[in-house]
């Protein structure tokens, strides 16, 4: 009798066990948004990043855009304003993405701090509504873009497929990092008056981020494509990056995949630190001696 008692006593004492099922249904799913996913350094913080509702429909929202925007360096003056507290700073911009950018302040605002931003770069100015989700001392400050308007948009979009041809070229220009190879790939898209297009073409050199493509059909800079690898079936998008036109050839489009796959093309790329002396490389002295 007492043995029952002592097993009855040990499962009263005993919490309720919730089923797996049951917490996963309280927990909301949530898709992170860029700055989210960063993780910043110790002694750094990072604010959550929250869709907000545009409050007249001729704004755009780009935290809205789920997918991941890459940054470009970008070099340009920046004025940040917080109305709230009448903060107001001039400083430089050191990159940009459609999401947001980072400045170089040494005092940062604090994080979730409504600002009002605006970029200038020779001529041409960009403006939109931000918010602080990155700050380091001493250091500078990462703003999401909370609003944008389509006018701005179209600015944003100027400098980004500018920026995205020079980090393309930089890229091209570190041979280690692209292998020369002819894969026949497919490419469709629309063209300037909205016509689908698809035609079969192959690589001219690969990359991790990308490739250079013979093509017959004119495309633009910044016009986004899909990319099939006829060989694996496997496709994505990509946006052109750079046109390459030379006489009596058909123009070279480098395109740079809007999310980095280096198993696309099932190829093993040297990482990026690679150079004739990696402790990887094969040295060609050795081996014509072994000969």
């Amino acid at each position: 009798m007492k043995r029952r008692k002592s097993k009855r006593g040990s499962k009263a004492a005993r919490p309720p066990e919730i089923p797996q099922d049951a917490e996963k249904a309280v927990e909301p799913s949530v898709v992170p948004d860029e700055a989210d996913r960063q993780t910043p350094p110790p002694g750094e913080s990072v604010a959550a990043v929250e869709t907000e509702k545009p409050a007249e429909p001729p704004v755009v929202l780009a935290g809205s855009d789920r997918r991941t925007h890459p940054r470009y360096e970008f070099a340009a003056a920046v004025e940040v304003i917080a109305p709230e507290s009448g903060a107001r700073m001039e400083t430089r911009v050191r990159d940009l993405s459609q999401q947001g950018c980072y400045v170089d302040t040494n005092k940062p605002l604090p994080l979730g701090t409504l600002t009002d931003v605006r970029i200038s770069k020779g001529s041409q100015l960009f403006a939109a509504h931000a918010r602080v989700v990155y700050s380091r001392v001493g250091k500078g400050m990462g703003l999401v873009f909370t609003a944008i308007e389509q006018k701005q948009l179209r600015t944003l979009e100027t400098w980004l497929v500018e920026s995205r041809e020079t980090s393309w070229l930089a890229a091209n220009r570190r041979r280690s990092q692209r292998v020369l190879m002819t894969i026949p790939v497919r490419v469709s898209g629309k063209s300037d008056a909205g016509l689908p297009f698809e035609e079969e073409t192959h690589t001219r050199a690969i990359s991790a981020h990308g490739a250079l493509l013979l093509m017959s059909t004119q495309v633009y800079r910044g016009q986004r494509l899909t990319l099939s690898n006829v060989l694996t079936k496997a496709a994505l998008e990509c946006v052109v990056a750079h046109i390459d036109r030379r006489r009596g050839e058909h123009p070279q489009a480098g395109v740079e995949f809007t999310l980095p796959n280096p198993m696309f093309w099932h190829v093993a790329f040297p990482p990026k630190d690679w150079t004739p002396h990696h402790p990887d490389a094969k040295s060609r002295v050795r081996t014509g001696r072994s000969k």
